[in-house]
This record gives structure tokens, sequence and C-alpha cells, in this order.
């Protein structure tokens, strides 16, 4: 681990980004360009203290997962998230399977997005980055795989009315058969599967009839417990790759839901249920 270049390179790229850059509000005048430390510590989810030492050349270690949020914060091409690996001793992830690197273009839309809940998904259902409308709507996901819960969480399940469960299920499993046909090589889809066979007769059931069809624009109904049922259009954006999807779920103006959805970015992720 090379502390002085790490330093210097976590602190050049803290230095080049803006608050509105990353979603943040500006706040009160800054003596010095760029984010503050707290706030990429924030951004990735570790500690201020950590992130400061790793700037003063004190830090420990870093996990692989510690990097690979470092990198979504500060908001890195591949080839710098690439660096930053190295530079922590670290090789970087293999560009054959799935990577959890978000990719900047990605993200800046993410962050423009204040009113409308969006998330970036890999193609494999695997959570990568929410904004904060995503949250107030189903919860902190990133990090998890939305096909696996869906199989194995009946909290997950929850928030879809009872009546469209089938259609979503079919859609997960139909969705995942194109992508572990697509990428033969890439371990993370093939386990997943593997995994949901063993532990949801349903998924087995829907693997074996063996249904494709990848996932697209749609409409979407979700059980909120605080302001009812949502009627949602769900579009889906992919990256050049195809690997990585940014999902936006948006109401008609002038519907029952548009009103509802407004009224989530106001309550946003407050705990609002009785006592």
């Amino acid at each position: 681990m090379n502390r002085a270049e790490l330093a210097d390179f976590l602190r050049r790229a803290r230095a080049r980004l803006s608050p509105g850059d990353v979603g943040l509000t500006p706040g009160a005048r800054r003596r010095t360009p760029g984010l503050r430390r707290e706030e990429v510590a924030q951004l990735a989810g570790m500690s201020a203290d950590y992130y400061t030492r790793l700037e003063q050349r004190r830090g420990s270690h870093p996990s692989r997962q510690m990097l690979t949020a470092l990198a979504r914060a500060l908001r890195l091409t591949a080839d710098e998230r690439d660096h930053l690996f190295h530079l922590a001793g670290e090789e970087p992830p293999r560009p054959s399977g799935s990577s959890g690197h978000v990719r900047p273009g990605l993200l800046m839309i993410l962050d423009r997005l204040h009113d409308l809940p969006a998330q970036v998904l890999s193609d494999w259902g695997e959570v990568l980055a929410q904004n904060t409308m995503a949250v107030a709507l189903s919860g902190e996901h990133t990090g998890e795989n939305l096909v696996r819960r869906y199989f194995t969480d009946p909290a997950l399940r929850a928030m879809i009315p009872p009546e469209d469960h089938a259609t979503h299920a079919r859609a997960h499993v139909a969705h995942l058969r194109a992508v572990v046909a697509a990428r033969p090589d890439d371990p993370g889809p093939a386990a997943l599967v593997a995994e949901l066979r063993r532990a949801s007769e349903e998924f087995r059931r829907l693997w074996a009839s063996h249904e494709v069809a990848v996932r697209r624009a749609a409409t979407k109904r979700f059980l909120h417990p605080v302001v009812g049922t949502l009627d949602l259009d769900c579009e889906v954006l992919l990256s050049d790759g195809h690997d990585q999807q940014l999902v936006v779920h948006s109401a008609r103006p002038g519907t029952a839901t548009y009103e509802r959805l407004e009224l989530l970015r106001v309550i946003g992720v407050q705990d609002l249920s009785p006592a």
C-alpha cells in the first residue's frame, strides 16, 4: 500500500468535485474548492475520522468494499478506480465479471433526479446506487440483490400488491435467464441462479419454464406504508455495455399517484410509523 500516493490521489479527486456534482447542496461559503472530507466519507458510507486518516497517510489498509465505495463517492472513471486499487495494494475488479463500479455518467444523472425515485442496478439485480427518493419509496438496498430478496424476503414482496407477485416473479427470472446466457463466464449471475434454485421452489419452477425477456419500461405498483398505493411508470436506461441500468420511476401529472409522490418527496425518509 502506497500511503503517500493514495493520500495525494484522494485529495486531488476530492478537490475537483463540487457539491452539485454529487447531489449535495453547496451550503455555507467554502474557503477551498472541492468537497469536504466529511462529505466524501458520508457518500462512501465510512467514518470521517477514517477518511481523514487516509488523506493524512495514517489510515489502515482499506477493504475492497471500501475502495469500491470511495471510487463511487469520488466519481472515478474505470481507469481511476483501477489506479485507486493499485495504490491500496489491491488488484482491481476483473473486467470479465460484473463490476460494482457505477459509471460516472449514470451517477451524474442520478444525482440530478431530486424529485423522482431512481437507482442504478447491475443487469442481474445488484443495487449499486440509490437516490433519496428511491430510499423513501422502498428502503435502503444498496449492496443487495433485488432478485435474491424478491424470492427470499417476504418484506420486499409486501411492498407489491399480492395480485402482481406472479408477474414480478416471472419478469425477474426471465431477465436473469437472458443475462446468464449473455455472460456465461461471469460467476455472479450463475451463482445467484444456483443459490435461488436451492432456496426457492417458486424460482426453481419458473427457471425450468425457460422464459426469456429483458427488463424494459413498464408500469409498477407499490404499497407505501404512509402515502398509500403508487402507480408508477418505470423507465430503464441502459449503459453502453448494457451491464448497468438506471431505473427511474415517475407519475403522470394530475393523477393521485403524482400527488402522493410529491408528498413522499416532502416526507423523505422520516419514520412516520405509529410508535
